[in-house]
């Protein structure tokens, strides 16, 4: 019964050995001469000038979350890109495919103007 297992544990063992060995060497052939300039944290080229864990302004998460809302939105135009061409073939479908895309896109569009109006888009 175990036996059957067995090619399971391989498989694990392997997969650890792919990740641990590469880093078990890095640390064991490297060099290693730690100094202050590189125990340094680095921030974007220039030297941090606050502490890390201040709070940001909330309107940097809407503005965050309404992108990957949107973004995830647009993600969807692409399996109808791919089959347009079968759509527009088909003349059962032709109407039926625009026209769902359409009421796709129309709800986008009145999401897209209710997040404007609502003043989310707006930076001071």
């Amino acid at each position: 019964m175990l036996e059957n297992y067995f090619p399971v544990l391989i498989f694990i063992l392997v997969g650890l050995a792919f990740g641990c060995v590469p880093i078990l060497l890095g640390r064991i052939v490297g060099p290693h001469r730690p100094d202050a300039e590189k125990l340094s944290p680095y921030e974007c080229g220039f030297e941090p000038f606050e502490d890390a864990r201040i709070k940001f302004d909330v309107r940097y998460y809407l503005i965050a979350i309404l992108f990957i809302l949107f973004d995830l939105e647009i993600a969807f135009l692409f399996p109808w890109a791919t089959i347009l061409k079968e759509i527009a073939a088909n003349e059962g479908l032709r109407l039926f495919g625009f026209f769902e895309m359409m009421v796709f896109l129309g709800i986008l569009l009145i999401g897209y103007i209710w997040v404007w109006k609502k003043g989310a888009l707006e930076w001071e």
